[in-house]
């Protein structure tokens, strides 16, 4: 019950409490046409003692019509009708009592009563109008239904904002920073939806703000790099100017990357996923790296997998520069093969849990290099690839694993 939708269980509950009010209704139509024809015979046995208990008595006719008119009930004079009702209807009840003998006939839904006591004989009509009660039950049970009717009506159409609403608020996940929450009024719903229009304009102002800030930063930083690199051109050649070089065309790059990531944790980002072998997304990591190649041994059987190249080698450059920077002896290992990519490096294990690394800053209270960002970047990458970000420790390795979900 409890992962049912609002409407849904909305609907079950007004059809199980329809269906109770449709057998309570049949039953209660059932009960009463008992009850009914138990009452009609015990009127009939009145009518019937009372008639024939006075028949010696000779009543006046004034009397008579009187008790007729009072009974509901009027004779049948003619014989040839009597002997086609004694012929033609059905006999429901007869019975004998002291005062003689009652036959009660049916054709139809019309009622006759026929006495007879030592030559005195009398068949009446029913007059008395048998479908009242059951009008008014049909009556009640269709004002019932009308109410009820109207109550579904008016908590589906009170609850309907909610489907319009998750509708927006699923737009808003996706991405889209324009909705505009329209609902309004002044009940609980029109509460939440003014509360969360109010959420999505303030989410709004931050991710501009941000973005301000990042285009900013990025601007700023760019200008003294190329400052700088222009004025390293005018050094003479040595080895301190190509690892100055290098180290200012590295810092562009990690401009570039900061670029990058800033556009992968938008919603309306979507990887360009193309078919690539594991050869290649190895080779681009390790040319994105500062450090040198002949640190990093490779083991690949060159499988195609289908994914963003880029991404993937921007994870995976960082899972390989965290393993050169922190491990023993600045040796790393990758495998590689259709279902993951592992980097192992030898060292202590992890003092904390995965996830402890996963956010942004975060490092070994010894490691001082570097932002703590890399593992932030490694996750938010296989968060959008759909991947897996795996870590253990096994014979000295601390091995990190990006694994291909299927």
């Amino acid at each position: 019950m409890r992962n049912i939708s609002v409407s849904t269980f909305i609907n079950i509950l007004f059809g199980l409490v329809l269906s109770l009010l449709i057998a309570t209704l049949f039953f209660f139509i059932s009960w009463d046409k008992e009850r009914q024809k138990s009452d009609e015979l015990a009127r009939y046995r009145l009518i019937s003692n009372a008639l024939l208990s006075t028949a010696q008595l000779n009543p006046s006719q004034e009397e008579l019509e009187k008790f007729y008119k009072n009974s509901k009930v009027k004779p049948v004079a003619i014989n040839a009708n009597r002997m086609l009702i004694l012929s033609k209807g059905k006999i429901i009840f007869e019975g004998e009592s002291i005062y003689g003998r009652m036959q009660i006939f049916a054709i139809g839904d019309t009622h006759y009563i026929y006495l007879q006591r030592y030559g005195f004989r009398l068949m009446l009509k029913d007059i008395k109008s048998t479908t009242f009660r059951f009008k008014l039950t049909m009556f009640i049970a269709t004002l019932i239904g009308f109410l009820f009717l109207f109550l579904y009506i008016a908590i589906t159409r009170k609850l309907s904002p909610l489907k319009k609403l998750n509708r927006q608020i699923s737009e808003f996940a996706k991405g889209n920073m324009d909705i505009k929450i329209t609902y309004r009024s002044n009940d609980e719903i029109g509460q939440i939806a003014q509360s969360f229009d109010n959420a999505i304009h303030h989410i709004k102002t931050l991710l501009e703000s941000k973005n301000l800030f990042m285009r900013n930063m990025m601007h700023e930083l760019k200008t003294p790099i190329t400052k700088g690199r222009i004025a390293i051109e005018m050094v003479e050649d040595s080895s301190s100017k190509k690892t100055l070089i290098r180290a200012f065309e590295r810092m562009n790059q990690l401009i570039g990357e900061l670029a990058y990531i800033e556009r992968l944790t938008t919603q309306s980002f979507q990887p360009q996923l193309k078919e690539v072998s594991i050869d290649e997304i190895i080779e681009e990591s390790l040319r994105l790296l500062i450090s040198n190649r002949d640190k990093v041994t490779i083991q690949s059987n060159g499988a195609i997998i289908k994914t963003d190249s880029k991404l993937l080698s921007l994870a995976l450059k960082n899972l390989i520069d965290n393993a050169i920077k922190y491990g023993e002896e600045s040796q790393v290992e990758i495998i590689g093969d259709e279902k993951s990519i592992k980097v192992l490096s030898k060292g202590k294990s992890l003092e904390h849990p995965l996830e402890y690394y996963l956010e942004p800053f975060t490092q070994e209270e010894k490691r001082q290099s570097g932002f703590g960002l890399g593992l932030y970047i490694v996750n938010n990458i296989i968060e959008r690839l759909d991947y897996t970000l795996n870590y253990y420790y096994k014979d000295g390795n601390n091995i990190f694993e990006i694994k291909f979900n299927k």
